[in-house]
């Protein structure tokens, strides 16, 4: 609704960065503060979410530029200026997830544990992210005539304007947020390390393919029928299903 948040001479702060900025922020609040509660050293997982960071922004932006290659066709430059929107989460989540995997076994650590203590940590990210989202107005949603439709009028926004919209990012802001919520009261009852990471890889996807439905903005397709994140969470279902399955079998302290 506002893409751009304050414009002071040549300042200017876009909604969308300074909400994917204090996603981020408090990602690496909750995951420092978790990691004394789990006993895991608060330092290394403080670097370890600097890491996650560079290397989710690089992954998203990515895939959004692999999925979107005529955006950045006339003017490549284009492809740094991520604080106008244009990153797509399961790219993302594919970069933090190597460097995640890299930098836990480079320092010794519990790595399923250490995935548990960053899972909620996502969620919550992500839910201010999409607020971002829906200021910038991408990840807009389809035309509708639902009482609670949006309408963009800032022609600085990237949505469809003048136009009522199903407001998909709110949707998902709350969802992701609903995720967060879930994984923080189920963490201290979780029976093996592994299984908030995998409960949230299978409740995002499933939340992501919903969300998908009612999206309007123009996105890669699978086949012309999936939107890429769409296929990607129809695969990562079932692996988390029997993941969640395979560590449930393994013996108490599994690591």
């Amino acid at each position: 609704m506002y893409p751009i948040l304050i414009k002071i001479g040549p300042i200017t702060i876009y909604s969308y960065g300074f909400f994917l900025a204090i996603g981020f922020m408090l990602a690496v609040i909750y995951v420092t503060r978790e990691a004394k509660r789990a006993a895991v050293d608060p330092q290394k997982i403080s670097d370890l979410a600097f890491y996650l960071i560079i290397a989710a922004l690089v992954g998203s932006r990515l895939l959004f530029i692999i999925t979107e290659p005529h955006d950045f066709m006339e003017n490549p430059l284009e492809v740094f200026k991520i604080w106008k929107g244009g990153l797509v989460f399961y790219g993302g989540f594919i970069g933090a997830l190597l460097t995640g995997i890299w930098y836990v076994k480079r320092h010794g650590m519990p790595i399923w544990k250490t995935a548990d203590i960053v899972a909620p940590a996502i969620a919550l990210g992500q839910s201010l992210g999409r607020i971002g989202c829906f200021s910038a107005g991408c990840c807009y949603g389809k035309e509708t005539t639902v009482p609670w439709a949006v309408t963009f009028t800032d022609h600085n926004s990237l949505a469809r304007l003048g136009v009522p919209l199903h407001p998909t990012q709110l949707y998902e802001a709350a969802l992701d947020f609903g995720i967060f919520l879930f994984l923080i009261s189920f963490r201290k009852r979780k029976t093996f390390d592994g299984q908030l990471i995998w409960l949230y890889t299978l409740l995002y996807a499933v939340v992501r393919f919903i969300v998908e439905l009612f999206r309007g903005d123009p996105r890669g397709f699978v086949g012309g029928m999936l939107a890429t994140s769409q296929f990607i969470g129809i695969v990562l279902m079932p692996i988390s299903v029997f993941m969640l399955m395979k560590l449930g079998r393994k013996k108490p302290g599994f690591k």
